[in-house]
């Protein structure tokens, strides 16, 4: 009988990567489950609340803020203005630049959501004990800031 090193998958639940794409796996589908009624997924609640917060970001800048590479955000980005979610407006000072505004439905549908991201969120790290989901979270923080330059797209770090 081989022993467990030699099965397949041997090591998966040591792996980070795999555990971190596993995670991430589960906290689309709780976001999903608690912003059902809303159709937005968590790429468009992180771009809509960039802009909310930011409004008149250029395209390339926003996408650095929420850490997605510039052909997701300009796909993700033009189905939010389908839904008139935000507005694209060239830049007075360079007409090469769009830049991006939130519209009044933004504020309203961010408003509405909170209470149903923030469960999202709390339900992906419930299972760890009260005084380690700071820790927790820190920590994911300074693997993120240490591998910064290797994603497809850079985070601008704050």
């Amino acid at each position: 009988m081989p022993s467990d090193a030699a099965a397949p998958g041997f090591g998966l639940a040591m792996r980070p990567g795999f555990l971190i794409r596993r995670l991430h796996q589960i906290h689309v589908a709780l976001f999903i489950a608690e912003c059902a009624g809303f159709d937005v997924t968590p790429v468009q609640y992180s771009i809509l609340t960039a802009v909310q917060a930011h409004p008149g970001l250029d395209q390339a800048t926003l996408g650095a803020t929420v850490g997605v590479d510039r052909a997701t955000l300009a796909n993700v980005v033009g189905r939010l203005e389908a839904r008139k979610l935000v507005r694209r407006r060239a830049s007075p000072s360079d007409k090469r630049l769009r830049l991006v505004m939130p519209t009044a439905k933004t504020a309203r549908l961010l408003a509405d959501m909170e209470q149903a991201a923030r469960r999202a969120h709390e339900r992906t790290i419930a299972a760890l004990p009260p005084k380690e989901r700071q820790s927790f979270v820190s920590a994911l923080g300074r693997l993120v800031e240490a591998g910064n330059g290797h994603g497809r797209a850079a985070l601008r770090i704050k």
